[in-house]
């Protein structure tokens, strides 16, 4: 395994994570003391949802045409370029056009650097390697504001620094081998359509956290205010929630490398469902403290898993695609989570929000007992069709060739049957 290699992948998409934190917030506080209401506000805050799911639809095509690596150093330098902007340009329009364009950068980033992550770790660390990922970006987004209110929010030093990491982090990537081959095509919401059909689980899954994701950053503090704690506390709140999602995805990583990553998926699941129930009871309990711990741990463990998931049955192309479909459930489950949430609120209940996560975890686990949830580990890894009697057999692995001694050993895998009841035929051909 290139250990160096993955180590600079996830500094640099690190990077991205920390000048994000840092800022980001200044954009929500500049508007707010220029006068701008909460609708405004909220315009500017979708638009990188909006930006996520055209950067998705076109990352695959983009690497094509540069190269993953390349792409990735493009996209981080034009990050430094809008972050800049952000400073130098304080007018609302313009700043929706720079929102919207660093939707879509960071996610062509997020898209690639998360495929050459999978793409390089092996099997058997990959659960480990892939949540250390996850923590650590998480912790990377956790420590900006937190750096941001010891330098201050007066100035513009946030914006400068998240330009400083931006135009730093692509060199992190020079000389770096391993990153995935793509293909020229984009990723359509009809090829979306088909990734939720073949992986039903792990799309709804995605979609679940990215709502999680924004429900915390957005809906909760108000949540905690109704329930008649103070501002200060609320916030405190929301930071044992993103600790608990950062710091305890690497033991769920390692676990998922000893023993079925199924059962833990299902327990996730089944975690977050009797978290989010016992949240409007223990509200009020010095319990809640260590609840809201795995409340976040939970959800966050559900989209770990799916990213262990991904890897293990995608390569190069196929792996760029499927985690732009990762995007863009993610850009949607922003997009819609709050919304419902929010309307759920205010006409419902006022307990729309644990209710919600826990509608959607109970969602999940008839879900996954359901044959097929996570897909086909023999048709996932799609190379090659086989064309017999006239019919096209798309579940043929075809590995290249493996020079050895003036030998060439082929092995070629063809997978006959229904998706999910089917037989192998291996065949080794050797020759001179």
């Amino acid at each position: 395994m290139r250990w160096g290699t993955y180590f600079a992948v996830l500094a640099a998409v690190l990077g991205v994570g920390l000048a994000m934190g840092v800022s980001m917030p200044l954009v929500s506080l500049r508007l707010a003391g220029w006068g701008y209401g909460s609708f405004a506000i909220g315009i500017m805050a979708a638009m990188p949802a909006v930006g996520v799911l055209l950067g998705a639809a076109l990352a695959s095509r983009l690497a094509a045409r540069f190269g993953t690596a390349r792409l990735m150093r493009l996209c981080l330098w034009g990050g430094a370029v809008s972050v800049g902007a952000l400073a130098l340009l304080p007018y609302y329009g313009i700043w929706l056009i720079l929102r919207l364009a660093l939707g879509v950068i960071l996610t062509i980033v997020f898209v690639l650097g998360e495929s050459w992550i999978n793409q390089l770790v092996i099997e058997r660390l990959r659960g480990r390697l892939v949540a250390l990922y996850g923590s650590t970006y998480a912790l990377s987004q956790l420590a900006g504001p937190l750096l941001l209110g010891v330098i201050g929010t007066q100035a513009d030093y946030g914006f400068w620094i998240g330009v400083l990491l931006l135009v730093g982090s692509p060199f992190l990537l020079l000389g770096r081998t391993g990153a995935p081959s793509t293909e020229s095509c984009n990723v359509t919401f009809a090829d979306l359509f088909g990734f939720c059909r073949g992986m039903p689980a792990i799309a709804w899954a995605v979609a679940l956290f990215a709502a999680f994701e924004a429900l915390i950053l957005t809906l909760l503090p108000l949540y905690c205010i109704r329930h008649g704690f103070t501002p200060e506390i609320a916030l405190i709140m929301v930071s044992v929630v993103v600790v608990g999602d950062a710091l305890l995805q690497l033991p769920i990583g390692m676990l998922a490398d000893r023993i079925s990553r199924r059962t833990m998926f299902s327990g996730c699941a089944a975690l977050l469902l009797a978290s989010s129930l016992l949240v409007p009871l223990l509200i009020d309990s010095v319990l809640i403290w260590p609840l809201w711990t795995v409340f976040g741990a939970s959800a966050g463990g559900l989209f770990t898993l799916s990213l262990i998931l991904i890897g293990e049955r995608y390569r190069d192309d196929s792996l760029v695609r499927a985690n732009a479909h990762v995007a863009q459930l993610w850009g949607i489950g922003c997009l819609l989570g709050p919304l419902i949430a929010g309307a759920g609120s205010q006409w419902v209940s006022g307990e729309a929000l644990p209710l919600m996560m826990a509608a959607g975890a109970l969602g999940l686990l008839i879900l996954i007992r359901r044959r097929g949830a996570f897909g086909d580990a023999g048709c996932a890894r799609l190379k090659h069709s086989f064309k017999a009697d006239g019919a096209t057999h798309p579940c043929v692995e075809t590995p290249p060739p493996v020079a050895r001694f003036g030998v060439q050993r082929m092995d070629l895998a063809i997978v006959f049957g229904h998706p999910h009841d089917f037989a192998v035929l291996k065949l080794r051909l050797v020759g001179e």
